[in-house]
């Protein structure tokens, strides 16, 4: 490997500093928590935090943030995903793969309408008025 130069050293943390900046929550942020304690990291959720962060760039989405947790309690919907968008109730997808990540970008958080079929909790009813 060729010796990285100063410019090279810059690129990278450049690049660093945005990946950074895609894990702090802000104000007005949506919020995208996927379940990553061992159960999700064997059903996958490692492919699926990359389809999400990539179909949110492909998206052009720069008010969302991915973050990581350990075991969110729900082994049997492993990859699980929380997505918290402003002025919503939070909701919790389960069975979550690479495809379903991306189509839970471009529907739920680019237009705000759900991915039902992976739905594993949602809020009652009264809250959803």
């Amino acid at each position: 490997m060729a010796p990285l130069t100063l410019e090279d050293l810059r690129k990278l943390r450049e690049e660093k500093r945005r990946a950074l900046a895609q894990r702090d929550a802000g104000e007005g942020n949506v919020e995208v928590i996927v379940g990553m304690g061992t159960c999700g990291i064997a059903a996958g959720a490692k492919e699926t935090f990359s389809a999400i962060i990539d179909e949110i760039s492909i998206q052009g989405l720069d008010n969302v943030v991915v973050k990581q947790t350990g075991c969110m309690g729900l082994c049997a919907s492993e990859p699980s995903v929380e997505v918290i968008v402003p002025g919503m109730p939070g909701f919790v997808y389960g069975k979550v793969n690479a495809e379903v990540g991306r189509r839970i970008v471009s529907s739920h958080i680019a237009r705000g309408e759900l991915v039902g079929e992976y739905l594993f909790d949602k809020p009652a009813a009264d809250i959803m008025k």
